[in-house]
């Protein structure tokens, strides 16, 4: 599959703090599209992702400076925006989870089905966060 939200890196729940939001709501509110908020929000709500946000914004950085264009740096933060629109959703989470496991299955019919419903749940992320689909 081409390049995805989470890029490989599979982020486990965060336990407790995960299983007492109330159902359906987010852990915390949607940050603004900034690399500080953004960085906040995933040190509060998926921690072990750290790591890869602060090499993909290295390489984001690196790539625009090389380039002379921001669309390394804008790409980051859209994508980063998805992930955590999705990440402080527990239940959007699980299923991101969920269907990310289901890919990986072997079974090519269930996999389509997963890729579907992957895409999906990152054209929604991106839609509320008034980004284009994908």
């Amino acid at each position: 599959m081409p390049d995805t939200l989470t890029h490989g890196i599979r982020i486990t729940p965060m336990g407790a703090a995960m299983a007492t939001s109330a159902a359906g709501q987010p852990l915390i509110p949607q940050p603004s599209a900034t690399v500080a908020a953004l960085r906040q929000a995933i040190s509060q709500i998926a921690p072990a992702a750290l790591p890869a946000f602060t090499r993909e914004l290295d390489q984001a950085a690196d790539q625009s400076r090389q380039g002379c264009d921001l669309a390394p740096l804008q790409r980051f933060i859209a994508q980063w925006a998805a992930y955590v629109h999705i990440q402080r959703r527990p239940d959007a989470a699980a299923d991101l989870r969920r269907w990310e496991n289901a890919a990986e299955s072997g079974d090519a019919a269930q996999a389509r089905q997963a890729a579907s419903e992957i895409g999906r749940i990152l054209d929604e992320a991106h839609a509320a966060i008034g980004l284009p689909a994908r």
